[in-house]
């Protein structure tokens, strides 16, 4: 086990993901319909380099077992799942649905 900044790292045989998701998330990045969909709704390009920047440190952790490739690419894991935590749901989810969901909906009459 090796110490890093305030975390540990196990050393482990293989990266979180499979070095080809790496591959196809880079892929996907520079894709034009990527590019379109990213522009039309952000307003700007979408960031493909952290993707490469995983994809090259992921072949490097498979292929010397390099401990710096390890510690980069669960950081950029751990960012990654944090990221994702930030969005919450809108609505909360119902436990149960309503008592009366079974009843015809009210129908406004024109006057």
């Amino acid at each position: 086990m090796a110490e890093g900044a305030g975390w540990q790292v196990h050393l482990s045989l293989q990266p979180p993901r499979p070095c080809e998701a790496y591959r196809a998330e880079w892929k996907l990045c520079r894709s034009a319909g990527h590019f379109l969909h990213h522009y039309y709704v952000h307003g700007e390009r979408p960031a493909c380099e952290q993707w490469r920047r995983d994809l090259d440190s992921c072949r490097e952790w498979e292929e010397r077992r390099s401990v710096e490739a390890q510690r980069s690419l669960c950081e950029s894991e751990r960012k990654r799942v944090q990221a994702a935590r930030k969005h919450t749901l809108v609505w909360t989810p119902r436990q149960s649905p309503p008592a009366d969901w079974h009843l015809p909906l009210p129908q406004e009459k024109d006057k």
